[in-house]
């Protein structure tokens, strides 16, 4: 007759001969040492009783958990923003945005990061027109004036950022 028992490390069935009993020996699978059980000592493993509050607590979180799922399946996603045709409610001229643009993009290369949000939420409207003119600037050969000192890769960067923002 052999022992069979789980390896606590991995999980996996391991039969071991009734000699084996009592010893320290590696899983083949894992190779961890593990403790073999001897089934000539006679030791009874010991259960704690079932304590009845504990299961009826355990019920009553599930039922909650339950309930609780059910009210967030049920919610309705409300759309962003104001409800309409989704274009803005008065348009900026191309000037003003782009001057928001470069604002942005100094403020980002500048560690400004509270105000380029501020600013990005101020572009997020328009995207079609953010768009064309980050465009416009990421293929220029020169940077605007602004933005001469920032490294391209890193203007790049936040032009792909800002992109992405407003997507």
């Amino acid at each position: 007759m052999s022992i069979v028992f789980h390896c606590e490390h991995c999980g996996k069935k391991i039969k071991a001969s009734n000699s084996a009993g009592g010893k320290w020996e590696k899983c083949p699978s894992c190779h961890n040492k593990l403790y073999i059980p001897d089934l000539n000592s006679g030791e009874e493993l010991k259960l704690a009783p079932i304590d009845g509050e504990d299961e009826e607590k355990q019920k009553e979180l599930m039922n909650e958990t339950h309930h609780l799922t059910q009210e967030i399946l049920l919610e309705r996603e409300a759309p962003e923003g104001p409800s309409g045709t989704g274009r803005p409610a008065f348009e900026i001229s191309e000037k003003e945005l782009t001057k928001n643009i470069i604002l942005y993009l100094r403020q980002m290369a500048d560690g400004e990061l509270d105000d380029a949000v501020k600013t990005a939420d101020l572009i997020a409207p328009y995207r079609r027109q953010t768009v064309n003119i980050l465009d416009t600037i990421a293929v220029s050969e020169m940077p605007e004036p602004e933005l001469a000192d920032v490294p391209p890769q890193v203007l790049s960067g936040l032009i792909r950022n800002l992109r992405t923002r407003i997507s």
